[in-house]
């Protein structure tokens, strides 16, 4: 199993697992309190556990309801459904360090459009009003970490028990199987892709779903939206939509070709994703900020010019690969590098380096306009709360880490090519900086 090489010291990586294994729980459910009962303020929240300590937290801690359970459970299988059903084009991944091709039905912008046509349309018609789930928003949290948790350990016991294809295996270490994960690519049946689910029905879909919650609750709760608010889930939701615009390529980035199915990446992105990464949002419901037009289109143009040019960076590069290194960069022939590597298998192959475009700026330059897309939706929130800032931080930390590790997994893969490649391209991600 190739993640066995372990990037940091033993003693860091199981300390860093099992200390995510067990502040990430409770710092959702300190995140949901922050936003919805506290005004936002930290502080607040810090006094209240230090003066009531642990009980403190397990009095702010929601208990699992039926009602969470049956909007998260609707939630799923509807999205499940549209999964299965809509028509998509047959789309191949990436093919696997074991020779396995996973072959996709790209039906991700579809999905999309039926779920907020759907969603928007059942609070028009009064059908279901979209503000019982920020209200319910505390026991659907909690819910998920139990549910999530169980769904977790379940991938774990499927991995032993019932592999999907020959990516998958122990690394001997119960706690590493479980973090990580066992199986790279694993499926209900033969079309339904858990990974496709978790991180992008369940989890990029819930971004925008709850976008639209905050966006309709506020809305119920002052009789109008601040132009903070419709800022923040504009920006959002461009930039959810480029996602699913962008979906299948999605399927051959580190988190679906690399990362196993486990509690980092399907934890993380069925209670972590709908939590944090909308928190921003969560915070401007109860707090609304006047911006005036003048500012509000100014960050509004700012953040959409970001999103954009992250989309044109995975742009350039799937045209580049798509069309094997013929497309043209910014009008030019792309400078590229010819890399060749071994698989598991013993087998061959080459892979094209493109180095000219966004890509001749730094390895993982397409990080910059995605950390200040998210620094743009959050800024309509100012400067009198560091909550909504959480997010943006994380990312940050979160997408230095994945250049770190890409780059590692890269330089093992390609060796002189990735030396010759560095020298051409020397920033990891931010051009003359780092």
């Amino acid at each position: 199993m190739g993640e066995t090489k372990l990037v940091h010291s033993p003693l860091i990586t199981y300390g860093s697992m099992l200390s995510l294994l067990s502040f990430t729980p409770p710092f959702v459910i300190l995140m949901w309190y922050t936003n919805v009962h506290a005004d936002g303020s930290i502080l607040k929240t810090f006094n209240h556990l230090r003066e009531n300590g642990l009980q403190g937290l397990i009095n702010i801690w929601p208990k699992p309801t039926a009602i969470a359970g049956k909007l998260i459970l609707c939630y799923a299988l509807f999205e499940a459904a549209l999964q299965l059903l809509l028509p998509g084009k047959r789309v191949e991944g990436p093919i696997s360090p074991t020779g396995h091709r996973p072959v996709y039905k790209a039906n991700g912008m579809a999905a999309y459009a039926v779920t907020l046509i759907t969603y928007i349309s059942l609070w028009w018609f009064g059908i279901f009003n979209p503000a019982i789930v920020y209200d319910h928003l505390g026991e659907i949290f909690s819910t998920l970490i139990f549910g999530s948790l169980v769904f977790c350990v379940l991938l774990y016991i499927k991995g032993h028990v019932a592999p999907s294809s020959t990516d998958s295996g122990s690394s001997g270490n119960i706690i590493v199987d479980f973090y990580w994960g066992m199986e790279l690519y694993p499926r209900i049946g033969k079309h339904f892709d858990i990974k496709v689910f978790t991180n992008c029905r369940f989890g990029m879909m819930s971004w925008a779903v709850l976008a639209v919650t905050y966006c309709i609750k506020q809305h119920e709760e002052y009789g109008s939206v601040s132009d903070s608010m419709l800022v923040n889930t504009i920006l959002m939701l461009v930039y959810v939509t480029k996602f699913f615009w962008w979906e299948a390529g999605y399927w051959n980035t580190m988190d679906i070709a690399h990362d196993r199915a486990g509690f980092y990446i399907c934890w993380g992105c069925l209670v972590w994703l709908p939590c944090i990464y909308t928190s921003p949002g969560m915070y401007l419901v109860k707090q609304p900020v006047n911006l005036g037009l003048q500012l509000a289109l100014y960050i509004l143009v700012a953040g959409l010019l970001c999103v954009y040019i992250n989309y044109d960076c995975d742009r350039q590069r799937q045209e580049f690969r798509r069309t094997n290194g013929k497309a043209t960069v910014w009008g030019k022939a792309p400078s590229k590098i010819v890399a060749s590597y071994t698989t598991t298998s013993g087998e061959k192959k080459t892979s094209l380096l493109l180095t000219s475009g966004w890509w001749g700026l730094a390895r993982h330059f397409h990080y910059v306009p995605e950390i200040l897309a998210a620094f743009f939706w959050t800024v309509p929130a100012l400067f009198n709360h560091f909550i909504p800032y959480f997010y943006v931080i994380f990312l940050t930390i979160l997408l230095f880490d994945r250049a770190k590790r890409d780059d590692d997994r890269c330089k093992a893969k390609y060796g002189k090519y990735w030396k010759l490649y560095c020298e051409k391209v020397p920033y990891r991600i931010v051009p003359g900086i780092y």
